[in-house]
């Protein structure tokens, strides 16, 4: 279990703890990102069982996970969030479904939300999915729609993508892939990864026979127009690396459209940081063009439309703000 630690000294004394007494047997590391708080200090007074790996400077999420898994050693490897709460057994269910089935490459927990647990967590909930326009949703998340867990989600199933807040990943798929794509640094990675592997023949699932409460927004709140640059930016080369060539066009100029409604609603309502983060994001992309134009072409050879797992046809935009569609199962989807 690798913990990507960037000023979190108060979430490792905080989860640690558990996350030690329910390893269930694995290594635990904590891979520190140049932190300048006191979680070097921490890690060596309170928990000198945890295996410390120290970055030379901040990488990012994308990169430092990067750096850090490419000195582990081992089949199977978790990316847990610092901020993860794990329960007892919440191991063993994930790593026996990739021991049973080769075919799978990544699997995700039910995510519950840490300040309550009745409640599914925005990051990951009951497995995610992608619409037809690349928006990600869950089961049991519909935008910031929050379901009450009811054990309806509990069935383990292929999805579209696996949150990167707790992640089980197979070594050997995740090498191939070469790990994270590094210019997303933060946000909606593990669905480009999870894209990836689904275009490389691999399965992504959620088993919800296993259960973990995530805190969220750790790192950067909801809110933050930081996080809203990189949700839109990378959501935007999410689309355009991995789309298969008949569905790319129409696509993105559905996807233009409805940023700059997004980002017309953000200046409407005085949230002007975030209305210029959506402006600096679609400049980012563009100025970038050619990068992310070199990643496409690299991964040519395995874009099509084949049916994927968790994959929604419509338009959750317009399931969900001009229909009212606010849980899961009213799409229509199982």
């Amino acid at each position: 279990m690798v913990i990507l630690n960037w000023n979190g000294a108060s979430f490792l004394s905080r989860f640690l703890p558990g996350v030690l007494a329910h390893a269930d047997g694995a290594r635990v590391i904590v891979a520190d990102n140049a932190s300048t708080d006191d979680s070097a200090e921490v890690l060596s007074r309170d928990f000198p069982q945890v295996e410390m790996m120290l970055l030379e400077r901040n990488f990012g999420f994308c990169e430092g996970y990067n750096q850090a898994l490419a000195q582990v050693d081992s089949e199977f490897f978790v990316l847990l969030n610092s901020d993860v709460e794990v329960t007892l057994g919440w191991l063993r269910p994930l790593r026996a479904l990739l021991e049973a089935n080769p075919r799978i490459a990544a699997v995700q927990p039910k995510i519950l939300a840490a300040s309550d647990p009745t409640y599914f967590e925005y990051a990951g909930a009951g497995g995610g999915y992608l619409d037809r326009l690349a928006y990600p949703f869950c089961r049991g998340r519909l935008f910031d729609t929050l379901e009450k867990d009811h054990a309806q989600y509990d069935d383990p199933r292929p999805v579209a993508w696996a949150s990167g807040a707790c992640l089980l990943v197979r070594r050997s798929a995740w090498q191939a892939l070469s790990g994270l794509e590094p210019a997303f640094f933060a946000h909606m990675e593990e669905i480009d990864f999870c894209w990836r592997l689904q275009n490389a023949g691999h399965e992504v699932w959620y088993h919800g026979g296993s259960a973990v409460h995530h805190v969220g927004g750790g790192t950067l709140p909801k809110t933050n127009p930081r996080k809203t640059y990189l949700n839109f930016r990378n959501g935007l080369a999410l689309l355009y690396k991995n789309a298969a060539p008949g569905e790319l066009l129409w696509a993105m100029c559905q996807r233009l459209v409805l940023d700059g409604v997004a980002g017309l609603k953000f200046l409407a309502s005085g949230e002007f940081g975030n209305f210029w983060a959506v402006l600096r994001a679609h400049f980012s992309f563009y100025g970038s063009f050619g990068y992310w134009r070199q990643r496409r072409r690299a991964a040519r050879p395995h874009l099509r439309v084949a049916q994927r797992a968790g994959v929604y046809n419509g338009s959750l935009v317009w399931a969900y703000f001009a229909r009212g569609k606010r849980k899961f199962s009213e799409l229509g989807l199982r």
